[in-house]
């Protein structure tokens, strides 16, 4: 019998349980509380005395300790799928020992009712699954969520060991890139909600959708071959261990963004919601005709209608004093359960924000390299930011599920919906290379939008276990009417009119998938072998497409006298009565090659086998994947003109996991593997893409090949008592063919950012991950985690390039997460410190330039994000119904810093120059919320 634990139902039980009276009770009861059949520990059973409210639960190797007066009691261990044990006229004196043994109730629940109803959703049983499992892998648990007051999937995952976040976003694993890591949602493939990168959007996951999130770090034959820093699978919540309904209400405010002023454009009556793309929309859409000026529609540049296509004109800003952010949760737990057996559960949950964040005096620089003849530094661009941004978000939840009256059958169906929004205008000021005086600003809306789809069953047919899902992704990302004006001394000494443009861009991506998984125990006497065995199909499609706008004015025009040196283009030129044919019109810069298509199929299957020989288990096996990309772009510049280019692999990934057991409570594990890393549809397309906080042009390399890598892990792990943990793990990663980032020079002055195979790279660490009780120091309900990585790669590039040996792109050579936490359940009471570093990681590849007067090569250095301290602080208190959060965030509120460095010779003396790149202060918060439970 394979048993899984379920901690749901009891999470009641658990908060009943009062310690206070211990230190006065003389006498204890002790032992263990196991599965009858297969001896295994039940994890989370309670044992209690009859009629009060003392009582324990089981630790991670189902024993327990119940302190008590000495007497006569009634002892009762309950345990969901279990019968209920009542144990009468127990008599204490002293230390009592009572082991138990409790029978599965297939009446009532049975076996497989507990295999699939299992709770993952607190550190005990997160713990527990770590501690059995095949492969190495870590976790966080819904209830370590609650205690940090993480808002999203992005601040939650950083508390992972060997985890980071980029642009507070996208999630590096074990020095690796968003590019390298892997993502399922509830058993299913998510799509990429960027347009410009092989990532997922972590911020978009509202913390309050999820049960628990698992990063495998080692290949297996059940998961796809497609990562190697990180497989992320990402649980939300299914059934309810109970009826309830949960309402908060919560604000933040930022001391560098509220109550000052904020400037923002007109928007619509939906922006609220985070829907404000319709009002920003063309009439035409995507590829439709365009109304022209009358007279001027022919021709090769016929002169498009700025009035009559439903373009939003009105440029002119409004300034807000934000009073704070707003964010609200509602959730809706049903469980029913009929007489004949049946049960049904419902989870149903919204979530709500609105949050501002302005950025004042961001330094925005790119430097060349340095001018040793004239000691002096070089700048491609120097300039300062200012940033105001409003993010909204709306997301909504509905799970349902069923289980039969047999119950060696369960049936799940979860759909989760989220909807992001950002609203942000920017303003930059600074001169360029020539060197031109430049003033820039960017009126730039997004909408992000993910659904996600689930139907899974799981059978159970005596020794022989069947689960599988089919599922339905979808995400599109849009960038309705990004509008840009420039300004500039490039023509004379005088600031003037250079350019305004506005770009429309649209992404959709669809993923069907499909998966079933069987399991098969076998007994040849002491040993009981595993089999197992699946396959998985996915499809998947993106478009995406682009729309251009500039405009233009003729030398003899109707408009106003000097127009183009008006400061102020917003209130003065850029109205209704300066635009028309013989004034401010507009032309489409038609460009079909910034268009693609993508078509992904994928077939898989896997076999393996688990073998466990005394101390030692043996887990091996291999998959097999089948993958067809096609990318279709338009071969001309000036019209449609289709291209189809495939790409297939066919490829064998073996993997092998082993681990011995010292003890109950010791293991080593070790695990080898191999991996691959393929091309995206954005990196192979050579559409382009202006990105503003670049200042630089994207583009994809349609001679990509794919990456395969070599992974090595070797873990100990130790287990002290229940919750508790202490793991160190080394890691090894040789790269062929890794996708990295790269530029060009075009111009001489202007870098084009791209993708390109290098040679070959190396990535290895130390992991370190402690959660411990600090009980055996005083300190009762206080509790210690610490996790922290050290981390080294090289990139080596192929001779004759401009690309020049580095780290990997994002990799820190450290990462520091540690937290106190103090948790006193009889009086409602939680609360954390937090602290977080990561060290000096590359955040924009440098380049070879040309050489030195004394032959020596010259580089553009590397660009990289300093380490900072971040600390987080948080605090809550339950009073019945009620619950009181509040927390700061960022109490430190250091400056972010990015800055190059360069090796340099200046009259024969040795010199590192320091020079800051990009640099901003992000305020820090202080959050409150209200909550109440019914």
């Amino acid at each position: 019998m394979s048993m899984k634990l379920d901690l749901g139902k009891v999470l009641f039980l658990i908060l009943l349980l009062t310690l206070s009276a211990m230190a006065a009770m003389a006498g204890n009861i002790k032992g263990t509380v196991l599965d009858k059949q297969t001896k295994e520990p039940l994890t989370g059973a309670t044992v209690q005395i009859e009629g009060t409210t003392l009582g324990v639960v089981a630790g991670l190797d189902g024993d327990y300790t119940l302190e008590v007066k000495d007497g006569t009691y009634t002892v009762v261990v309950k345990y969901i799928g279990y019968r209920d044990i009542s144990l009468p006229n127990v008599k204490v004196k002293g230390n009592t020992e009572l082991n138990f043994e409790m029978e599965s109730d297939s009446q009532s629940l049975g076996e497989v009712s507990v295999t699939a109803v299992a709770k993952k959703n607190n550190e005990v049983a997160l713990m527990q699954e770590q501690r059995r499992s095949l492969v190495v892998q870590s976790g966080v648990s819904a209830q370590q969520i609650a205690k940090t007051q993480d808002k999203d999937a992005s601040e939650v995952i950083k508390r992972v060991p060997g985890v980071s976040i980029i642009d507070e976003k996208f999630v590096m694993v074990r020095g690796l890139s968003q590019r390298y890591n892997n993502v399922w949602m509830n058993g299913s493939a998510v799509p990429s909600s960027e347009a410009d990168s092989r990532a997922f959007s972590f911020d978009i996951i509202p913390s309050s959708q999820l049960d628990n999130m698992v990063i495998v770090k080692s290949p297996a034959p059940e998961y796809p071959a497609d990562f190697t820093g990180g497989f992320i699978l990402i649980n939300t919540k299914d059934m309810p261990s109970s009826n309830s309904f949960n309402i908060s209400v919560g604000t933040s405010i930022n001391d560098q963004t509220h109550f000052k002023d904020f400037l923002h454009s007109k928007g619509s009556s939906m922006d609220w919601l985070g829907f404000g793309s319709g009002f920003r929309s063309l009439d035409a859409g995507m590829k439709g005709k365009l109304n022209m000026y009358p007279g001027y529609d022919t021709g090769n540049n016929p002169r498009v209608d700025v009035l009559n296509n439903g373009f939003h004109n009105d440029w002119t800003l409004k300034t807000i004093s934000p009073l704070g952010d707003l964010k609200l949760n509602m959730a809706y737990n049903r469980r029913w359960e009929t007489e004949s057996g049946r049960m049904y559960g419902l989870l149903a949950a919204v979530n709500y924000s609105n949050s501002y964040k302005t950025y004042l005096d961001m330094e925005n620089s790119l430097y060349g390299p340095y001018d040793v003849t004239n000691d002096k530094e070089v700048f491609m661009r120097k300039a300062t930011d200012n940033q105001y941004s409003n993010d909204v978000r709306l997301g909504a939840m509905l799970n349902l599920t069923f289980q039969p009256r047999n119950s060696n059958h369960h049936y799940e169906w979860k759909n989760i919906f989220n909807q992001i929004a950002k609203d942000r205008y920017s303003e930059r000021v600074g001169f360029n290379a020539q060197p031109d005086k430049i003033n820039n600003l960017e009126y730039y809306y997004s909408s992000r939008t993910t659904y996600n789809t689930q139907f899974t069953g799981k059978h159970t047919f005596d020794d022989n276990h069947l689960d599988w899902s089919v599922g339905y992704a979808y995400a599109n990302r849009d960038l309705p009417d990004r509008r840009l004006i420039e300004r500039t001394d490039r023509t004379n000494a005088t600031m003037s009119l250079y350019r305004i443009k506005r770009e429309f861009t649209r992404l959709d991506e669809h993923i069907a998938s499909a998966n079933a998984n069987y399991r098969r125990e076998f007994q040849f006497g002491e040993v009981e072998p595993t089999l197992k065995a699946g396959v998985y199909g996915e499809y998947r499609t993106r478009t995406y497409n682009t729309r251009e706008f500039q405009y233009y004015w003729q030398p003899q025009n109707n408009l106003p006298a000097g127009f183009e040196y008006d400061e102020d283009l917003a209130s003065n030129v850029l109205i209704d009565s300066n635009y028309g044919p013989d004034k401010l019109y507009m032309q489409e810069v038609v460009n079909y090659m910034n268009n693609y298509e993508g078509k992904n199929t994928q077939v898989s299957g896997y076999v393996g086998i688990n073998v466990p020989v005394g101390a030692f288990n043996f887990y091996a096996g291999a998959r097999y994947e089948y993958t067809h990309q096609e990318l279709i772009m338009n071969t001309k510049q000036y019209e449609e003109s289709k291209h189809s280019t495939d790409y297939d692999y066919k490829d064998l990934f073996p993997s092998i996991n082993a681990a011995y057991k010292l003890s109950e409570k010791h293991q080593f594990r070790v695990a080898y593997g191999k991996s691959v890393n393929r091309p995206e549809f954005r990196e192979l397309s050579t559409s382009v893409y202006y990105d503003f906080d670049l200042g630089s042009s994207v583009m994809g390399n349609a001679d990509l090949k794919a990456a395969y890598i070599e992974n090595v892990d070797l873990r100990y792990e130790w287990y002290p008592s229940n919750g508790e943990q202490i793991s160190v793990a080394l890691f090894y990663k040789h790269f062929n063919n890794p996708i990295e980032w790269t530029y060009t020079m075009s111009g001489g002055t202007d870098p084009i950012y791209s993708y390109l195979n290098a040679k070959g790279a190396n990535n290895y660490g130390i992991e370190v991950d402690i959660r411990k009780n600090l009980d055996f120091i005083g300190l009762r309900d206080f509790s210690f985690s610490f996790n922290g990585a050290w981390i080294e790669s090289k990139v080596q590039f192929n001779e004759g390039t401009n690309n020049i040996d580095r780290p990997m792109q994002g990799q820190s050579p450290y990462l520091i997460n540690t937290g106190i936490f103090y948790n006193n359940q009889e009086k409602g009471w939680n609360a954390a410190v937090l602290y977080n570093r990561i060290g000096k990681r590359i955040i924009g590849v440098g380049n070879r330039y040309g050489s030195s007067s004394e032959g020596d090569a010259r580089n553009i250095p590397n660009s990289y994000e300093m380490p900072r301290n971040s600390i987080d602080l948080s605090l809550s208190k339950k009073w019945g119904n009620w619950e009181v959060k509040a927390a700061i965030r960022d109490l430190l509120a250091e400056r972010y810093y990015f800055k190059q460095f360069e090796d340099v010779k200046v009259n024969g003396k040795k010199r590192t120059i320091e020079e800051v790149t990009r640099s901003y202060k992000p305020g820090r918060n202080y959050n409150l919320t209200i909550g109440y439970s019914f």
